[in-house]
């Protein structure tokens, strides 16, 4: 169902105005209904997303993406995906053509398409449809009740075009006709080690790319021709986050995170001036200032220190699932729980609304 929301109507368990379409049908267009019935289409200063308490994983925002255009979009975990124009939200859910209401990852390719990664797979936005993309299965895998489909964790598009899902099977590589596994340890299962797999994957400058996951030893590097395990903090696993203007990659994990400057790992945990040591986000804004999420709050780094953030600045829930610095230099927070919110330099503005 597709829904629209704004600060100023709110209905029980999200439902809203009501769009029928299938996963490769066509989505009808954002029609207002006519003067004097029910629209919930309405110029409001601070349109919201709506979730219920009695609920919590309806206020799971856990991934976050600004396209071309200028469309905010948020993946939550079992309430859909949520585009925002500026000025209102529009909701989509299975019924609409999504495989799953659990949004892990989301990417625009370089053609302007959505990739929407889930615990169902892939789903292909083209603006207009959903198209549900299939990711074969590999043969031999390592049996594993949790393999039975191809849960997609992340998506790159490398500087080739060419797009790299970290899926539960393994790495795979779609360039535009089918995909091929690709194969990082000795055994050829396609994980980094004995049944762990990448969960997130950077491109750096260089072409360089990288893989980490829970469980591993390291992180990996692949350079084009071969791989190199890296291991920052002794074995500690790692996801790659981001490289940053002066060239550093940036890793985060449950222990903290961690700065690579070419040759060596510097960590940063809650001695440092973190708020715990729990990391899940690291982003980079357009000023160099460098923001990490996790299970305390929001912290922000300027290369010298650390400033924090938590429910004393307007967070109501601590826990940091998404960061997103929009075009305009807004921050956009999700959280567990407690939904949406945006930081526009001062304060934290809550765009999720509650109703018992």
């Amino acid at each position: 169902m597709k829904k629209y929301f704004s600060q100023t109507r709110v209905f029980t368990f999200l439902t809203i105005l009501l769009f029928a379409t299938a996963c490769n049908g066509p989505a009808k267009k954002d029609v207002p209904k006519e003067k004097g019935s029910e629209s919930n289409i309405l110029s409001v200063a601070h349109p919201k997303l709506i979730k219920t308490i009695g609920s919590p994983k309806y206020g799971n925002v856990q991934s976050a993406l600004q396209d071309k255009a200028g469309n905010l979009w948020f993946g939550t975990t079992e309430n859909g995906l949520y585009k925002y124009d500026g000025k209102s939200f529009t909701q989509f859910l299975v019924a609409d053509g999504l495989n799953s209401n659990n949004i892990n990852a989301l990417l625009e390719d370089k053609d302007g398409k959505i990739w929407i990664g889930t615990p169902a797979g892939v789903c292909l936005y083209d603006g207009k449809t959903f198209a549900k993309i299939q990711i074969p299965l590999r043969k031999n895998l390592p049996l594993n009740k949790f393999r039975k489909t191809q849960e997609v964790f992340s998506i790159m598009q490398d500087r080739n075009g060419k797009l790299w899902f970290a899926t539960i099977n393994g790495v795979y590589i779609y360039d535009g006709k089918s995909f091929t596994p690709f194969i990082i340890d000795e055994g050829g299962v396609g994980y980094m080690s004995s049944n762990n797999n990448a969960e997130y994957i950077l491109e750096d400058k260089a072409g360089n790319i990288w893989f980490g996951g829970r469980g591993n030893k390291g992180v990996f590097r692949y350079d084009g021709i071969s791989i190199t395990n890296l291991k920052p903090n002794g074995d500690n696993w790692a996801w790659p986050a981001l490289q940053d203007k002066n060239g550093n990659i940036w890793f985060s994990n449950w222990s903290g995170a961690y700065r690579y400057d070419g040759k060596s790992f510097t960590s940063f945990t809650k001695s440092n001036g973190l708020l715990s040591d729990s990391v899940m986000r690291i982003i980079e804004d357009k000023n160099g200032n460098i923001w990490f999420g996790g299970g305390g709050g929001i912290c922000r780094y300027d290369g010298k220190s650390f400033t924090c953030f938590t429910t004393k600045d307007g967070l109501i829930n601590q826990g940091i699932w998404a960061i997103l610095e929009d075009k305009t230099g807004n921050l956009w927070v999700g959280t567990r729980e407690t939904g949406l919110y945006l930081y526009d330099g001062k304060t934290f503005i809550n765009y999720s609304e509650y109703k018992h």
